[in-house]
């Protein structure tokens, strides 16, 4: 395993403090959680930087980095349900999402693919997205701001499934034409 491995992984010690510091919501412990959150998100950024900088891009990175970052977002975003800041349902899109996307990466039968592919710029924007949205979420603001943070959560949950959508559908398109192909030839027949 290589440094930029290594990050990812330690963006896991993150989510059992903030999940401990979301059960006992005080202002400071919600500061601390969103402080903890922010770290561990940035390992994100971090750890692309380095693979890509020190040309130590592996298989294994590109399994572990996505899902990785899904066990932070659906950890906290899944405190935030027990805390009533946003309906269980639209976690539930959200990890819908995410275990069709894993078990499309990994299945080379579904994908064409040999190799794990990586997000594409709209799984980007979706978990960026997701980040600014559990942060505003997770932070004591003001009441005011209770509106808009859900606004950029509702937004969320409609990127990952889109995002979702981009992602799967070329495959679904490629298999139905080539199935279409191999039914149209006369020793299909």
């Amino acid at each position: 395993m290589n440094l930029p491995t290594w990050i990812t992984l330690s963006r896991l010690l993150g989510l059992p403090f903030i999940l401990y510091l979301l059960a006992s919501p005080t202002q400071t412990n919600l500061w601390l959680g969103l402080g903890v959150f922010l770290l561990a998100a940035g390992t994100d950024w971090l750890d692309g930087y380095l693979a890509r900088k020190l040309d130590l891009v592996t298989e294994l990175g590109k399994f572990l980095d996505p899902l990785v970052d899904k066990l932070l977002v659906l950890g906290s975003l899944l405190a935030l349900v027990e805390l009533q800041q946003i309906p269980a349902w639209g976690v539930c899109l959200i990890l819908a999402r995410e275990l069709a996307i894993a078990g499309w990466r990994v299945n080379p039968k579904l994908t064409g693919n040999s190799s794990i592919s990586g997000a594409n710029i709209w799984g980007k924007l979706k978990t960026v997205t997701q980040i600014i949205a559990i942060a505003l979420l997770i932070a004591p603001l003001p009441s005011y701001w209770d509106f808009p943070s859900l606004m950029v959560f509702w937004l969320s949950v409609f990127l990952t499934i889109v995002s979702g959508m981009i992602y799967i559908l070329p495959s679904i398109i490629s298999s139905k034409e080539k199935s279409i192909s191999v039914e149209s030839r006369p020793e299909a027949r």
